[in-house]
């Protein structure tokens, strides 16, 4: 069975489910919202660029995957987007549930994301659809002709958004400079190193700068998602669909939701931290260097290298 007709025949019997026990307890249907818990207002932000949606049909949302792609950058918005629904569209599923979503490689070679598992790309960059919105997950590495896909891309998207050190990608096909960015709390450094004509905003959960929109690590491409379909469809279809994933996270709300990260993490002999990422290490087996009389650790050896080359500018 494919998943929109699982997804459509699902919210059918849950909706039956509830209909049946409203009756059951003499509770009034239309009183089936109050279930639906409503998003804090203390932090909340009314979108102030909305999207416009295609009037009918699925927009196709398109994730860019390579060797190492992380797979919470990619399934926590994937499962975002395919879990939005919108009856009001109309009566067919393209309709109701508006995002189609596929991957995009270099080639229809499997690639294999994070902890093992393989993909097969559905389509390459030659073939693959231009999407309304670009997903780009951290991976491993970049070549001249994903970059040069960003950048034809986004010439007609919605949204081109990062996910996490996806940042780097990003910013390196030059559509981010003279703009502000954010990616994972333990890359602020070595990104502004790598890109310091981009402002690196630290500590927030997502930032959008026109077409573009980066996201801190992790499940923080969860909340820019939920925030892109808050702009397409407004806050109760985002909050409808938090609801239907148990997603109880409300950075979605609040882009400034990451400020624990505004403080970096403090290094001590009993836990020492990677002098570039802030990663805790094992001093008795992890790569080190001495600078100036102290001795820096390191979670890697490519970031000892990176240190060496200009210690100064890391401390």
């Amino acid at each position: 069975m494919r998943r929109r007709e699982f997804v459509g025949g699902s919210a059918a019997i849950s909706l039956a489910a509830m209909l049946a026990a409203c009756k059951e307890q003499k509770v009034p249907p239309s009183s089936i919202s109050a279930y639906v818990p409503q998003a804090s207002s203390g932090t909340s932000r009314a979108v102030t660029n909305p999207l416009t949606p295609l009037a009918h049909g699925a927009m196709p949302v398109a994730f860019l995957v390579s060797e190492g792609t992380v797979m919470i950058d990619l399934a926590g918005p994937w499962e975002v987007f395919t879990d939005v629904m919108v009856p009001s569209r109309g009566t067919s599923m393209d309709d109701q549930m508006p995002f189609r979503t596929y991957t995009v490689a270099e080639s229809k070679k499997p690639v294999r994301f994070s902890g093992g598992m393989k993909v097969e790309p559905d389509y390459t960059f030659a073939d693959a659809p231009l999407p309304k919105v670009l997903v780009i997950p951290a991976q491993g590495s970049h070549s001249k002709g994903m970059l040069d896909w960003i950048r034809k891309t986004t010439k007609t998207t919605d949204v081109t958004m990062s996910v996490c050190t996806g940042a780097f990608i990003l910013a390196s096909t030059g559509l981010l400079s003279g703009k502000a960015a954010t990616t994972h709390h333990g890359s602020y450094k070595s990104f502004g190193m790598q890109f310091p004509d981009i402002a690196m905003k630290k500590g927030a959960r997502y930032v959008e700068a026109g077409n573009l929109a980066t996201a801190g690590g992790l499940s923080s491409g969860i909340d820019l998602a939920l925030h892109v379909v808050e702009r397409y469809f407004g806050r109760k279809v985002a909050t409808d669909t938090a609801y239907e994933m148990e997603y109880q996270g409300q950075g979605w709300m609040d882009p400034e939701s990451n400020a624990v990260y505004l403080q970096a993490a403090a290094s001590t002999e009993e836990h020492p931290l990677c002098i570039v990422c802030s990663m805790e290490v094992d001093p008795a087996t992890a790569p080190k260097s001495v600078y100036k009389e102290k001795t820096y650790y390191f979670c890697s050896a490519d970031h000892k290298k990176q240190f060496d080359a200009v210690p100064e500018k890391w401390l």
